[in-house]
């Protein structure tokens, strides 16, 4: 059976690759955001919520990598923006502190709806407020005195610049939020990878979210992180929990992964078989990511319309290529010889690179846990694996483990 969704036209001269569709690449948007609908539809009522005044929690993105986090981080900007809220996107790092980061991308929030402000000596007055934040840094001082963060107006003192994070950060966000509020829209700052933020950073996020929700101010941090962000927020502040909307991204149903395929091709007037589908979801295994890099490879291998099954299997070895150099390989060339053993020995406990016990690993490498604690904990540092819960680790990124099982 053949599945028609577009013009049934075939083509007789081969694929054209430059017409090819599909777009596997870090963070870039696929044509077609397939799955994630009930989450964009949540992201919709916070944001009419907050727009009517109701009190509101800020939200969390949590999956494994490849699931596509920082595309849906980014679309769900893009409604913000839809609405005329002010946005900022900033990239958490485990080496950084959050002054800077959340200063600029405060800035580009408030400049974006200070146009429409009809006192703009309120504006000044906050990004006075800013700037005084964002000089607090606890950087090296002679770069502290040499950086400037690009504010045209004279710090104002007084306000978000104690020095102590949290303090400053609930200040900074109230005051960011009553700009917003004087012109009827809302303040989105946008965190990906939050989970590499500092304890005293990710202390003063909550801080701060749960002033603003007992505000209901009209500002919301949206942040996207790895399955243990949660964990993460519980250890800063117990009631995060009930602060945070949170969403489980996961790998696509059958459906969603069929349509991710279907619809950018019949917009090039090419379909698929039916057998050719099953293929594409057994090697993909639903994985965002997976989906479009087998969905390249095969549209560059097939010769014309339809696309069948022995397309797929052509394909695949270039797919698979791709992800061994770009998606697995550039991981394991991050991991030192004792982090790479000690990944090695998860691969083989691991089966289905679901979660393993960490005395497991100690006993399959035949050594005591303290002694491959280092190999660990800069494993969890470098986001190639992660504590899913109290005594286990699992691998960050889908199927890693049977790429290192492959591994010579």
């Amino acid at each position: 059976m053949v599945r028609y969704f577009a013009a049934d036209t075939l083509r007789c001269s081969g694929m054209d690759p430059v017409r090819n569709p599909y777009a596997p690449g870090a963070g870039q948007r696929p044509p077609e955001l397939a799955g994630r609908d009930k989450q964009l539809d949540a992201f919709d009522i916070v944001l009419e919520r907050v727009a009517r005044g109701r009190p509101e929690r800020s939200v969390m993105l949590t999956g494994l990598r490849g699931v596509g986090k920082t595309v849906l981080l980014n679309q769900l900007r893009s409604a913000a923006r839809q609405r005329g809220w002010g946005t900022g996107k900033l990239e958490a790092r485990p080496d950084q502190e959050l002054r800077r980061p959340l200063a600029s991308a405060l800035h580009m929030a408030v400049r974006a709806i200070a146009v429409a402000h009809r006192h703009p000596e309120m504006v000044d007055d906050f990004l006075g407020i800013l700037k005084a934040f964002a000089l607090r840094s606890t950087a090296d001082k002679g770069m502290r005195e040499r950086w400037q963060p690009g504010i045209d107006v004279p710090a104002v003192t007084g306000r978000a610049d104690s020095g102590d994070i949290e303090i400053d950060l609930v200040e900074l966000l109230l005051e960011a939020a009553e700009v917003a509020r004087a012109v009827g829209v809302g303040i989105a700052i946008f965190i990906d990878e939050m989970q590499d933020l500092g304890p005293a950073d990710i202390s003063a996020i909550c801080a701060a979210c749960h002033e603003l929700s007992q505000e209901a101010a009209p500002l919301i941090v949206v942040g996207a992180g790895l399955p243990h962000l949660p964990a993460v927020l519980s250890a800063s502040k117990s009631y995060s929990e009930r602060l945070f909307g949170y969403h489980r991204i996961d790998r696509l149903d059958r459906s969603a992964a069929d349509h991710a395929l279907i619809a950018p091709a019949g917009r090039e007037e090419v379909k698929f078989t039916d057998a050719a589908l099953d293929t594409l979801y057994q090697k993909a295994d639903g994985y965002p990511y997976f989906v479009q890099a087998y969905g390249k490879a095969t549209w560059d291998a097939a010769t014309d319309s339809p696309i069948t099954a022995e397309d797929v299997e052509v394909g695949a070895p270039a797919a698979e290529e791709e992800l061994a150099v770009g998606f697995f390989g550039s991981r394991y060339e991050r991991a030192t010889p004792a982090e790479r053993e000690y990944m090695r020995a998860m691969a083989d406990l691991a089966g289905d690179d679901g979660p393993v016990a960490t005395s497991a690993v100690a006993n399959e490498l035949g050594r005591k846990p303290a002694s491959v604690s280092p190999a660990r904990d800069g494993l969890i540092k470098k986001g190639l694996i992660y504590s899913a819960e109290r005594g286990t680790i699992g691998f960050t990124v889908p199927h890693f483990g049977r790429y290192l099982r492959g591994v010579q």
